[in-house]
């Protein structure tokens, strides 16, 4: 099923030269995991508290296509540079979960007048970290990660980012909050399927 991870090696291009600079001036991939995750905490946090802020939700789309890079650039150096420990891999997994969190639930609060929106936002962050840890049934089965869409992180993340930039500039946009909330719950449901059968496919004897 088509899905932008699958722009994941152009971008993973673009970025090796900035993955090795960093390397090179002693930077661990763990730090680099810690930015993207205390970024999204600070920026999750204000969003909550401050949800119909201009500023915030102009910046939400930004940022993550910034921990989208971050997340790609710990993953790099740590491969690819000989860089990865088992507590990196503990604080990647940890981590991702703890940033869908922190940018996600805070959907909940950017239309309160309207009914359903909350419990909608909790399902779709909670939706997210299952996707995740549906796609380390891979390993777990003995086989590689999956990244099954239609709904992986690359994809939430664009959708979640071109619909606060449309708040941000256009504040009806809003009205398309819990429609937009209840696909996405949806969607996120079938990415967890597909990535728990292609786990149990890949792990199935052949012969």
């Amino acid at each position: 099923m088509p899905s932008i991870y699958d722009l994941k090696p152009a971008f993973q291009r673009l970025l090796r030269p900035l993955a090795g600079g960093l390397v090179r001036a002693g930077i661990s991939p763990n730090a680099v995991t810690a930015a993207a995750l205390a970024g999204s905490l600070a920026l999750g946090g204000a969003l909550f508290v401050w949800p119909n802020r201009r500023a915030l939700l102009l910046a939400l789309p930004a940022w993550l296509f910034v921990r989208m890079a971050l997340n790609a650039l710990d993953g790099m150096m740590a491969r690819e540079h000989g860089k990865a420990t088992p507590a990196g891999a503990v604080l990647n997994e940890m981590g991702d979960a703890l940033v869908d969190l922190a940018l996600y639930l805070p959907l909940a609060r950017l239309a309160p007048g309207v009914p359903g929106i909350a419990p909608l936002a909790v399902l779709f962050a909670s939706g997210a970290v299952l996707t995740e840890l549906s796609g380390l049934l891979g390993p777990l089965l003995g086989g590689p990660r999956r990244y099954d869409g239609p709904f992986g992180k690359s994809d939430r993340a664009f959708a979640v980012g071109a619909l606060s930039l449309a708040i941000g500039l256009w504040p009806v946009a809003g009205q398309a909050l819990r429609p937009f909330l209840a696909i996405g719950v949806a969607l996120l449901a079938l990415t967890c399927w597909n990535r728990g059968r292609g786990a149990i496919a890949a792990a199935a004897p052949r012969g």
